[in-house]
């Protein structure tokens, strides 16, 4: 079984090309999903994380996530803290869906955190998809009705996506130039054929 993981900054398009794989019939595994869900449900990151910020954080059994943003916006050793609560769970979440598909030639992962959470080690290959800070900035303030400054915060925390790209295998761009089916189906294709060796 080959394991892939798609990444990519806020606003790329990443979720969209993971849709694409979908439809080939590939399992992607949504890491921000995932750790919305283990968020509200892990009973391991509700005391790790109520014993930071308290337990207002959880009111009415779920995460106050405007709470938990507000409490850690700007200060990265806040979110650090929090990410190294989250993300070995995350990862575990993983792999135990890995092993749930193992018997797939194929899985993937979408993760925007995918080399900052450290997911790389159980990858064989990683695609970035690639667009523009313009492009993104634009998508991303009309997607959550949000203003420039609040999408650039978030951009802070994100690897800079050169150095994405430069430890990617594989670089899908989405600047609308180039064809996403197309620059999929090759990688797809070429995966495949990996998975089959």
């Amino acid at each position: 079984m080959i394991t892939a993981g798609i990444t990519g900054g806020i606003g790329s398009g990443k979720s969209v090309v993971s849709q694409l794989f979908r439809l080939q019939g590939i399992p992607v595994f949504d890491a921000d999903k995932e750790a919305r869900q283990l968020n509200d449900t892990s009973p391991l990151i509700r005391r790790e994380l109520t014993a930071l910020f308290g337990k207002e954080l959880y009111a009415g059994g779920k995460l106050n996530r405007p709470l938990l943003a507000s409490l850690i916006f700007g200060d990265k050793k806040k979110v650090a803290a929090v990410n190294a609560i989250v993300h070995p769970v995350l990862a575990r979440s993983f792999l135990e869906w890995c092993s749930r598909h193992h018997d797939r030639p194929l899985v993937m992962i979408e993760a925007a955190l995918l080399f900052e959470a450290g997911f790389v080690q159980y990858l064989d290959r990683v695609i970035t998809v690639y667009a523009p800070e313009s492009i993104r900035l634009a998508r991303v303030i009309e997607r959550d009705h949000t203003t420039e400054e609040a999408v650039r915060e978030r951009m802070k925390h994100q690897m800079p996506e050169e150095e994405k790209m430069k430890l990617s295998d594989y670089v899908i761009y989405n600047n609308g130039e180039q064809s996403l089916i197309r620059q999929s189906t090759t990688i797809f294709d070429d995966l495949m054929r990996l998975a089959a060796q």
